[in-house]
């Protein structure tokens, strides 16, 4: 199992693929698991792949000390500096994409490119779930009832006509059962996305960036595009219609294309 300690933490990660190196960000409660196949093997045709968990999370060393994004984004500079990796495109979404913000703006000599996705820079433009998701969702995690806090996980992070498809959701039950993530673990994530805040320095990024949203999203609602587009030089913005907040399982294809699109790079072998 290829594991790396950084700023004493033991990471895992993966490497597959060929071409430039591409480093790949999960959200909350997410692992190498969730990006999904699809995406992967998408991606992999064009790039090299470098997927992680964060500290604490799958298989990965647990760490319950608290943290915040930047914390975050320094394991995966460290990362790439462990790997030998100068500079590389960077994909972060949900928690994964204010960490891609914080490591645009400090180690901008690292980021090739930036994609960033269903994911939010605080300040006073953004918006969280609304207060009725946020109950509905609270209140399945806290009932003891495990698949009932499942299904309410994948109806919040999904569109319906996503849901709708029974071998979605099989899939999704195997994701979340593989590697399962505490829920007090997740309250630390969370913590540290509440504490995240890059509104002011968005300006200072200089990578190209593309910025992905589905209009369905009701995790993280698809306003908090527009403001980071908005806000970022030059920034691209790409609006998924009738899509939720976890876009690269509902439309792997179009989102891989998206980001070699941004990096200027081949299709590659089919």
């Amino acid at each position: 199992m290829p594991t790396v300690t950084v700023n004493d933490v033991e990471l895992y990660y993966e490497r597959r693929g060929t071409g430039e190196p591409l480093l790949l960000i999960m959200g909350m409660s997410g692992n190498t698991g969730h990006w999904g196949e699809a995406f992967l093997q998408d991606l992999e045709r064009t790039f090299e792949v470098i997927a992680y968990d964060h500290r604490g999370i799958g298989q990965s060393a647990e760490h319950w000390d608290p943290f915040t994004i930047r914390h975050l984004a320094d394991d995966a500079v460290a990362l790439l500096d462990a790997l030998g990796l100068e500079r590389v495109h960077v994909c972060g979404i949900s928690m994964g994409g204010m960490v891609a913000q914080e490591i645009a703006i400090n180690a901008p000599e690292r980021v090739r490119t930036l994609t960033l996705g269903c994911t939010y820079c605080g300040g006073p433009d953004a918006t969280f779930a609304s207060e009725q998701d946020m109950r509905f969702l609270a209140e399945a995690l806290t009932s003891g009832d495990r698949e009932r806090a499942l299904r309410a996980m994948f109806a919040i992070n999904v569109s319906p006509t996503y849901a709708d498809d029974p071998a979605h959701w099989q899939e999704f039950v195997e994701r979340a059962s593989a590697t399962p993530t505490p829920q007090a673990f997740i309250q630390l994530q969370m913590q540290a996305i509440i504490g995240h805040d890059a509104h002011d320095r968005l300006g200072e990024i200089t990578a190209p960036t593309l910025v992905v949203h589905g209009t369905l999203d009701r995790m993280l609602p698809a306003g908090n595009a527009q403001v980071i587009a908005d806000l970022i030089p030059g920034a691209r913005l790409e609006l998924l219609e009738d899509i939720g907040h976890c876009f690269f399982w509902e439309a792997p294809d179009r989102s891989a294309a998206l980001i070699r699109d941004l990096a200027g790079a081949p299709a590659g072998a089919q």
